[in-house]
């Protein structure tokens, strides 16, 4: 009798191990089920991005290649749907913007003195910028006064010397203060290429940096540009002197700002450089996207 109930207790002891390990096994494979589907969600989601965020890339681009060169408009908006997700469209010229590689030292010393630099400093700094993509005018690296300028400081790299291939190379430049490279990002380009910017779309940090453009000269013509659409010839005209430095042209470069909402609520904010391409097998070239999908 003695002995049966032994038999009978390690039984019981074998099946709570078996009831035990199946439990482990259950949790185990409802975490990897719950894994394996936030997986595929975030897979998912960020194929209804990249599709949307292209969509938009591609209306953009058959939007204005639809207009004649000379009657593109610079900027505009729009909203469309890629199946259940909402999309946003806004897109400007980079002509708004001033070009590191195109635009002279004043420009570049203005925007600097605009975000908070002093006139000295502010015309030192566009010479550094205008140092980093300009040729070496020496052939010897060990005399050329740029290259010591960054030797003397200890910085382990040489400057370019050749034009800026991304604006966040201005955080390379010797003597910028990383707090003044900050607040430039939002105002440059590298993707313009035209020394001067379209004053009826940038930003008004931007026409406050072309040179001559004085507090009430800003003013007036922010109010007049406001007050006559796309008609330039009055905002020019307030300008000044400083129309050398202003257009009112588009470049064929422009940035496609990009607001996609999925459909469970999640918003996905993206950014997007395209070349319009004229007499080539694609009407556009992707030169830069970004996203904030991943956070």
């Amino acid at each position: 009798m003695k002995k049966r109930q032994r038999n009978d207790g390690f039984i019981l002891v074998a099946v709570l191990w078996i009831l035990g390990g199946l439990a482990v096994l259950a949790a185990v494979y409802a975490l990897y089920v719950v894994n394996a589907a936030t997986s595929l969600e975030a897979n998912n989601d960020r194929i209804q991005t990249d599709a949307s965020v292209s969509a938009a890339l591609e209306l953009t681009a058959y939007y204005l290649s639809a207009v004649k060169e000379g009657e593109r408009p610079t900027s505009g908006q729009f909203n469309f749907r890629v199946g259940s997700s909402n999309v946003a469209v806004g897109f400007l010229s980079e002509s708004a913007r001033i070009d590191l590689n195109s635009a002279a030292p004043p420009l570049l010393a203005g925007l600097f003195s605009v975000l908070g630099a002093d006139a000295e400093a502010a015309n030192s700094y566009a010479e550094r910028v205008v140092g980093w993509r300009t040729n070496a005018t020496n052939p010897n690296p060990d005399q050329d006064k740029e290259i010591t300028a960054y030797r003397n400081a200890g910085l382990t790299y040489n400057p370019r010397q050749a034009p800026f291939t991304n604006t966040n190379e201005l955080w390379l430049v010797l003597g910028l203060p990383p707090a003044l490279v900050e607040r430039a990002l939002g105002f440059v380009t590298v993707f313009s290429g035209m020394p001067n910017v379209n004053v009826m779309d940038a930003a008004p940090e931007v026409v406050a940096a072309l040179p001559g453009v004085t507090p009430d000269r800003l003013d007036a013509v922010l109010k007049q540009r406001t007050a006559l659409g796309t008609d330039a010839r009055p905002v020019m005209q307030l300008l000044g002197p400083a129309q050398a430095d202003a257009t009112a042209a588009g470049s064929n470069a422009t940035r496609v700002v990009v607001q996609v909402g999925l459909a469970r609520g999640r918003r996905i904010n993206a950014e997007a450089v395209i070349l319009l391409l004229e007499d080539a097998p694609d009407p556009y070239r992707v030169l830069s996207w970004t996203d904030d999908f991943d956070g």
